[in-house]
């Protein structure tokens, strides 16, 4: 009797172990197949880009991660676009186009205004250049208003003029186009301060 009993126990053990084995097996396998599956979904989602013939992983960043920065440049390159002229009528008309693209009707307003009082025909006639430098643009990221402060320079045949410039206005977010990339619309453009720092009168040799 006590040799059928061990006989059945040993049994049972060895039962009791190969379900045991047979749990474990399914779960590893059920756990590789689920580890297999995510990795190939995963990889599926990759974009691959090729850099002389080698693939690369095009990565994804949040939008939202540099949006601030793209605020700041986007107010940087209209100033740049409205300020910085050459007595050039079709690259005037060129770079007046591509700032009217990152404002709204404020900078079409001001564009008029300064048509009207002959400004752009004035540097044209003139042989006047006119560039600007930036010294720093505050932006509040709460209330997406900014002040721009920079120098602007008109350099006359007989004089070079130093001006200061202070704009302010707001900004709104807009559907990424060609022509705005960064999907910024400049609002509300005003003109604080635009007045002479120094008048120098260049040497005739």
């Amino acid at each position: 009797m006590n040799l059928i009993k061990n006989i059945e126990q040993k049994m049972k053990l060895a039962f009791f172990v190969c379900v045991c084995c047979l749990v474990t097996v399914v779960i590893v396998t059920a756990l590789a197949f689920s580890y297999a599956s995510n990795m190939i979904t995963k990889d599926r989602n990759q974009i691959y880009v090729l850099s002389n013939n080698i693939p690369l992983i095009a990565t994804q960043t949040n939008v939202e991660n540099n949006r601030e920065a793209e605020y700041i440049a986007t107010v940087d390159l209209f100033h740049n676009y409205f300020f910085c002229l050459p007595p050039d009528n079709d690259f005037i008309e060129i770079q007046l186009k591509k700032a009217m693209y990152l404002i709204d009707a404020s900078g079409i307003a001001q564009y008029n205004t300064l048509k009207e009082h002959g400004y752009f025909s004035t540097l044209i006639s003139s042989s006047s250049i006119v560039t600007l430098t930036k010294d720093s643009i505050n932006f509040d990221p709460e209330t997406k208003k900014w002040t721009y402060y920079g120098k602007e320079k008109i350099e006359r045949p007989s004089n070079i003029t130093i001006r200061s410039l202070i704009t302010e206005g707001s900004l709104q977010d807009i559907p990424r186009t060609t022509n705005n990339p960064h999907g910024v619309l400049i609002t509300n453009w005003k003109t604080i301060e635009n007045k002479d720092l120094s008048n120098e009168t260049k040497k005739v040799f």
